[in-house]
């Protein structure tokens, strides 16, 4: 306990020179003419204790998004967000630094320039028109179940779907609410966590959200030329995620991907993936999330090695008051092949890992 107290009181020290934006305001200043007035701050740390009992020579734990580092104390990340809502223009920045944004930054083809900036975009919403928005810049994938910042998510480790899944695109997006619960959006983009495009072909997007009182299902699909240098060969990718809340102190969700890409001879990559979570709440303060995943690379096309992963997850989520919460968690991962690193002696099956996370945050979510 003295441990944990320890990682929580750093995590929410330095996330206390992130909140000063929360000081007392001064006395109301004339309105202004500058239309990104009214601005929103938030921001977190995050930060964590990964065991790995397969203690890799690495200290990496492998197919793992954010918590890579094992048998090593790690700050996750750091993010401040600047925001204005569009009435009818606003924007969005997030500042980031830490290890889970130069993982989410790994394959960026114009390098690690805009590695601290996860998300820019500008936003319009027409007041003529009824719900219409419209947002052009950087912005986090509409795919998968699970969000980047650490605190909105049930699990502090990311879902194998999430890992191999889009992180963000650049490009265009539009969402309009068709009725009241119904939400449509589309896309425009280079392609998968990629800035500078690797290649002439645009990516696009279709979005779909329907939110009832006690169920939600969400769509994405995304089709594109994703190969370096080149148009043939279009990337398809479909997510769906359908959540059901059958009591207010319970949660569940399913989430379930399929891709394909033609090869570069004959035939077709297929990826496949199912993951099933759920959340209870016993306490004002205290939470228990389950997670169970099943995701089969075929050829090795997604993960580099043609194999049928697994993985179980276990997370204890204590409140210490709001904007404070830490988490304690048990995974195993598994396949059928040796891919995962053990020691000095080579390859191994399966990997079992404790996680002790710390996160301090504030503002809106």
């Amino acid at each position: 306990m003295t441990f944990l107290r320890a990682l929580c009181v750093l995590t929410a020290a330095v996330s206390g020179a992130l909140s000063q934006t929360e000081s007392p305001a001064p006395p109301p200043a004339p309105p202004s003419a500058w239309p990104f007035g009214r601005l929103q701050a938030s921001g977190l740390v995050d930060s964590y204790y990964s065991l790995n009992f397969n203690h890799p020579i690495s200290h990496a734990n492998q197919y793992r998004n954010f918590d890579v580092r094992a048998d090593r104390i790690s700050v996750n990340m750091a993010r401040l967000t600047l925001e204005r809502s569009p009435e009818p223009l606003g924007f969005r920045a997030d500042f980031g630094v830490g290890r889970a944004f130069e993982v989410v930054h790994a394959t960026e083809p114009a390098g690690d320039v805009l590695d601290w900036l996860p998300q820019a975009y500008l936003s319009l919403k027409p007041t003529k028109d009824r719900g219409l928005q419209v947002d052009f810049g950087k912005f986090f994938t509409s795919a998968g179940a699970e969000l980047t910042e650490t605190h909105l998510n049930w699990n502090y480790s990311r879902s194998l779907l999430y890992a191999n899944g889009p992180y963000y695109h650049l490009g265009v997006r539009l969402t309009r609410p068709l009725a009241g619960s119904f939400t449509v959006g589309f896309q425009a983009v280079n392609g998968w966590n990629n800035i500078k495009d690797n290649n002439s072909g645009k990516t696009l997007g279709l979005t779909t959200a329907w939110n009832g009182s006690r169920v939600s299902w969400f769509n994405s699909y995304y089709a594109g030329p994703e190969k370096n240098g080149s148009n043939r060969g279009i990337r398809h990718f479909y997510d769906t995620v359908l959540t059901v809340t059958p009591r207010d102190t319970v949660s569940a969700y399913v989430n379930f991907d399929y891709g394909t890409e033609k090869a570069d001879t004959a035939g077709n990559h297929i990826w496949v993936g199912i993951a099933a979570a759920a959340r209870f709440s016993l306490t004002r303060r205290i939470a228990l999330s389950p997670r169970a995943e099943y995701y089969s690379d075929r050829d090795g096309f997604i993960t580099g090695t043609p194999q049928n992963l697994k993985e179980v997850t276990l997370t204890a989520e204590y409140q210490w008051r709001e904007g404070l919460l830490s988490r304690f968690e048990y995974r195993r991962d598994w396949s059928d092949r040796e891919v995962f690193e053990r020691g000095r002696h080579g390859a191994f099956r399966s990997q079992n890992t404790l996680l002790l996370g710390c996160v301090a945050y504030f503002g809106p979510k």
